[in-house]
């Protein structure tokens, strides 16, 4: 089996889920044990026969559910998401997660990068360098670190960042781009509408967006990081002690070679399903940091859509989150092919 039909296997295997996954948020929600009917009406309206009835014909529960299930399901696959209900009653649910969206995304982002960049890198350097006082400082700065709640870690950050003038003898808001606006809130994405290489080319308010989720990213990251980095020392041992990394020793590879040709790579393998299932986690459970630095993110919109009883947009946002899974689980096997060239090989 070539590489482009293992892919192209996975890609259709990945319709049967989201079906799946979409149809049993239908049935929790629309056929659950709690009327979304009455979440549109007050409190004075529930004994209300006509309003009840009025409120189901805007949902269209007052329709055979084999019928509302279609009607539910052709418009997502078509993303004809329609209005809210409650929360920013009567907005668009497509322009309305156009909004929040970029900001989960650009939190998750970063964040994914930071628990990469920082947590792969000290976890090899920890196994190449096992039972010495950096891998014990390292295992150990790591297991701290992912100890410590996000929330509680968020809150922390926040007062120090608020008192750096006071602590470290500087302002975190005036330190390079000027955060204007506060240490907490809304990254500014609006310079890049319309044009993603605004990225690129406007580098002072790239930036300056940075700056302003770097602190939430951190947080975000931090529980990944350490987790990453464990499983980085652990991946790396156990390459190491391989027969083929001794065949390589025997045949006079360089240590340049041998460490980033046979150990580095090949620890890498077990590495990216919890990369591409932790990105998700990131990305989709942010509630809490987005909460703390008053960030207005999807996993924000999610929250308060489920706190206030608007089951048709929840409904909704879990349709777009089981897309998100969907596509990071693609990403994920496409990584799988460039890391092992065994992958997608088996049977020819």
């Amino acid at each position: 089996m070539s590489r482009a039909r293992y892919l192209g296997k996975r890609l259709l295997m990945a319709i049967p889920v989201v079906w799946l996954g979409t149809s049993m948020t239908w049935y929790i929600i629309f056929m659950g044990p709690i009327d979304p009917a009455t979440r549109l009406l007050s409190e004075g309206q529930t004994r209300d026969p006509a309003a009840y009835e009025a409120a189901q014909t805007q949902l269209g529960l007052n329709q055979p559910p084999l019928q509302h299930y279609f009607d539910w399901l052709s418009n997502l696959i078509t993303f004809d998401l329609g209005r809210t209900w409650l929360l920013y009653q009567g907005s668009n649910v497509n322009a309305l997660i156009m909004d929040f969206l970029p900001r989960t995304l650009w939190l998750g982002f970063w964040s994914v990068l930071i628990a990469i960049f920082v947590g792969v890198p000290l976890g090899f350097y920890a196994g190449m360098r096992s039972n010495t006082v950096s891998d014990y400082v390292a295992s150990m700065g790591g297991i701290v670190w992912r100890a410590m709640p996000n929330f509680w870690l968020g809150i922390m950050l926040l007062a120090v960042l608020g008192s750096s003038q006071a602590i470290f003898g500087f302002s975190w808001e005036t330190l390079g781009p000027n955060l204007t606006s506060g240490i907490s809130g809304n990254p500014d994405l609006s310079y890049m509408a319309g044009d993603p290489l605004a990225f690129f080319t406007n580098i002072d308010a790239t930036l300056e967006a940075i700056k302003k989720v770097a602190p939430a990213a951190i947080v975000l990251g931090s529980a990944s990081m350490g987790n990453e980095m464990r499983i980085g020392r652990t991946a790396v041992l156990e390459v190491k002690n391989q027969d083929y990394v001794e065949l390589a020793k025997v045949k006079g590879v360089s240590d340049r070679a041998l460490v980033y040709k046979h150990i580095l790579r090949n620890a890498l393998v077990p590495l990216v399903p919890i990369i591409t299932s932790e990105a998700f986690l990131l990305i989709g459970g942010s509630v809490l940091v987005e909460s703390v630095f008053g960030i207005n993110g999807i996993g924000y919109l999610f929250f308060q859509a489920a706190i206030q009883g608007d089951l048709p947009l929840v409904g909704t946002l879990m349709y777009v989150f089981i897309l998100m899974i969907v596509g990071i689980n693609l990403i994920q096997d496409v990584l799988y092919t460039l890391i092992d060239p065994r992958v997608g090989l088996e049977g020819e």
